[in-house]
């Protein structure tokens, strides 16, 4: 976290209540005073706590927060901050993992491991915490201006975590690095609250859940389902905890909205949980263990946020799913890391109509995890995807993987993951020996389905949701380095469209999920970017066998433009050209004609019609509510064209999100800006490849994305006014003219309450899906 030490240490103490000052008035630092304390009593869930919820997570709450500092629980606070990276692309070795309520509990464990404290006052001076507010406080920030250029803000900067012995040197150095860092700071009553809290020792009590009697109800139901001794349950229980370790598992009707995690303990139900740290949910545990599910003490935090429901439904479906086939359980497998990379083989046993349905169940939920969840820095994954794409699922009665056993044996073995050794000079033969075996299997998949289906595809191989579930399609935006899943297809029709079977939906969630470290080596994050890159070709292959076969080569070629054509011949198979489709698709738009009869023909969950981004007509407007008909009329003005038309559409940022202020209410947009790419079939060199005169601008009603790069407040009656202003603009710099105009700058005097009004909207709108964002990535416009 070299990145975010700066931001660490300044929103540290902005956001983390500092150690003792006690009564002094001076930080014990050139040129730094603290407030006498007031000498009322503070406590720190009544008064510290909202504090930083309200001006600290929002920086400090990833494996990205900086120097480690986690503000999101009791026990990050005491916990402290690391000179440790945990985001390091240079690493030759596995590092090992520093996971609050995981690998270490209690202060002095954290201290063995490399933390200092930044509570703690030391040789009469106040504690690092107070001179960092005291360094911030020092030099304000102008109302809602640019800060200066020379003020590194960006996620890739240079940080110093710095401790107490350091501070001094580091003050003088960087006057401006206080906290909270490069954003408007704490109010006096907020700064005089952490000083006396501070002052009287800065207590922190210890964090306690406590559950309702349904609660524990719902709780031991479920830990006693897990637990049961079969064999056929033990191994789906495992195969459930590999899906689930990175849940918010919640239960539906639950009206406190409590959350849970799954993990493993040595100690079973009814006993206090004792967790047995692994680097991955798939490494072995010896010795006996139980599944439990532990209430989450963390704050509510949107990137990590992805829930699940559990339900007497839920149970029901899993029971009928995975224990009504007949199946048995010879031997149990073991733990190897050939288990942990072949989950085909490791669960042979269980149906695999059980497990393909079991995803689709929850699609929604599997595809977020992969771009979502504790990676706060998913370049690994987002590189390798387009900014906008589609993604359907094959329909199981047509997955030759479920439906035909000679197929399933033929190509289990070719489906074993890369990236579980972490030895740089295993990396070349590790890749070239797996992506042999991808291909080999590609090619016996296309035989078998040429074979079992010589008329080709129909619509009707595509999953329809069961009728009813709407996870069945949804809609992948990239945002440089992190993405967002959302129900439906959204925006207008992208450049390329995926369709995940079994193999692909699975492999993708061992790969990016389950068997991935972020403390990894570079030789892990290598071989687990590039076979996600085979992965991405896969799906875009396999929704080129739903088109007619003379147009696929052409699609296939301008995915991969350029320098990606040498990657058609010497690592990507070869493309069916032969095998037929049942699907007639106009020539000239065949991606287009292609989703309107996906639309068409899976029009009950496909969701509402999409109103903003491929809608020009007036009819499209879905609500009597004028407010609401006359913004999205104006916005309707900035989609359905290319930056070659409206050059503002490069300059804006990834996501910025748009507060629309009609009357007593407001409504909220996101604008997702859509960089175009000859092709993303590489690691390095991206900005070779883009081709911003071919961007795109998505715009959805709602909250997109947990980092919102930029926050505009427009009144309504303004609304032309800023339309027209985007549509004027002729140079990058005139950016910074919109923000001055209707911008929220860090520096705006109100920039927390605009910020965090994007959390009120998600708790009233998704009450059960919202949590607080992250502003590591808000831009200085």
């Amino acid at each position: 976290m070299k990145k975010a030490c700066w931001l660490l240490f300044i929103l540290v103490a902005a956001a983390t209540a500092l150690p003792f000052v006690g009564a002094s008035k001076t930080a014990s630092s050139p040129g730094l005073t603290l407030p006498p304390p007031s000498g009322r009593d503070v406590d720190y869930l009544t008064h510290i706590r909202p504090i930083f919820e309200q001006k600290c997570i929002a920086c400090h709450a990833c494996y990205d927060a900086p120097c480690q500092l986690k503000l999101t629980s009791h026990e990050g606070v005491q916990r402290g901050a690391s000179k440790q990276l945990v985001y390091d692309g240079t690493r030759t070795q596995d590092a090992p993992p520093n996971r609050l309520h995981v690998d270490a509990e209690g202060e002095p464990a954290w201290r063995q491991r490399g933390f200092f404290s930044v509570l703690d006052s030391q040789d009469g001076n106040a504690a690092l915490m107070a001179r960092m507010l005291a360094l911030g406080r020092q030099a304000p920030w102008a109302a809602n201006e640019r800060l200066p250029d020379s003020l590194d803000i960006s996620i890739k900067r240079s940080n110093q975590c710095v401790n107490a012995d350091e501070f001094d040197a580091f003050a003088a150095k960087h006057p401006q690095a206080g906290m909270p860092f490069a954003v408007t700071g704490l109010s006096d009553e907020e700064y005089q609250l952490l000083v006396d809290w501070l002052a009287q020792g800065a207590r922190v009590p210890e964090q306690t859940r406590p559950l309702s009697a349904a609660q524990e109800h719902q709780r031991d139901q479920w830990e006693y389902w897990l637990n049961r001794g079969e064999r056929r349950h033990r191994l789906v229980a495992r195969y459930l905890y590999e899906h689930w370790f990175l849940a918010h598992l919640h239960f539906e009707g639950d009206p406190d909205q409590m959350l849970f995690e799954l993990v493993r303990s040595r100690t079973p139900p009814g006993e206090p949980i004792v967790i047995i740290p692994t680097e991955r949910p798939t490494d072995g545990v010896a010795g006996d263990f139980y599944y439990r599910l532990r209430p989450r003490l963390e704050s509510r935090v949107h990137k990590t946020h992805i829930i699940y429901p559990l339900s007497e439904a839920k149970m029901a479906r899993l029971e009928q799913l995975f224990f009504t086939p007949d199946w048995a359980v010879a031997t149990l497998p073991g733990y190897s890391p050939e288990a942990a990379a072949n989950p085909f083989t490791t669960y042979a046993a269980i149906p695999a109509r059980a497990r393909y349905q079991y995803l689709l169940d929850n699609a929604e939920y599997f595809v977020r995890t992969f771009i979502r969840g504790p990676v706060c820095r998913g370049p690994i994954a987002t590189d390798v995807i387009r900014d906008q794409f589609w993604v359907s699922f094959q329909h199981p009665d047509h997955d030759l993987f479920v439906t035909d056993a000679r197929h399933r044996g033929q190509v289990r073995d070719w489906l074993a993951l890369p990236g579980l050794r972490s030895d740089l000079l295993s990396l070349g033969p590790d890749w070239i020996a797996h992506r042999d075996a991808r291909n080999r299997y590609l090619a016996a998949r296309q035989q078998d389905y040429a074979r079992t289906y010589p008329q080709g595809p129909s619509l009707d191989h595509l999953w329809n949701g069961d009728g009813h579930n709407r996870d069945a399609l949804l809609t992948i935006f990239r945002h440089h380095d992190s993405a967002s899943v959302v129900r439906g297809w959204q925006g207008d029709v992208p450049t390329t469209l995926w369709v995940m079977d079994y193999p692909l939906l699975e492999r993708t969630y061992y790969a990016l999920v389950a068997n991935f470290n972020v403390y990894g080596s570079v030789a892990h994050q290598a071989q687990t970017r590039l076979y996600f890159d085979l992965i991405r070709n896969g799906s875009e292959t396999n929704l080129l066998r739903f088109l007619p076969s003379s147009q696929r080569n052409e699609l296939l070629h301008k995915w991969y433009d350029n320098s990606a054509r040498i990657k058609l011949f010497t690592t990507y198979a070869d493309v069916d050209e032969s095998t037929p489709s049942r699907i007639e698709v106009d020539a000239k738009a065949p991606l287009a004609d292609f989703s309107r009869q996906v639309l068409t023909t899976l029009a009950p969950v496909a969701g509402p019609p999409e109103r903003l981004n491929r809608c020009r007509r007036q009819a499209c407007a879905s609500s009597d509510n004028t407010s609401e008909h006359e913004t999205e009329a104006l916005l309707r003005r900035l989609t359905g064209i290319t930056a070659a038309t409206l050059p503002a559409i490069q300059w804006l940022p990834e996501v910025s999100l748009l507060r629309v202020e009609a009357g007593d209410r407001r409504l909220v947009y996101s604008l997702l800006h859509n960089r175009d790419h000859s092709n993303v079939a590489f690691m390095l060199g991206e900005d070779l490849r883009l081709r911003p005169r071919n961007d795109t601008l998505t715009v959805l009603p709602g909250v997109v994305g947990s980092y919102p790069n930029f926050i505009f407040n427009v009144k309504l009656e303004q609304l032309d006014d800023f339309v027209a202003a985007l549509t004027a603009m002729a140079r990058a710099e005139d950016i910074h003219t919109l923000a001055r105009h209707f911008g929220i700058r860090r520096t705006h005097p109100r920039f927390w309450f605009y910020f965090h009004d994007m959390h009120r909207y998600q708790q009233e709108t998704t009450p059960l899906e919202a949590g607080l964002l992250d502003m590591n990535r808000y831009l200085n416009l």
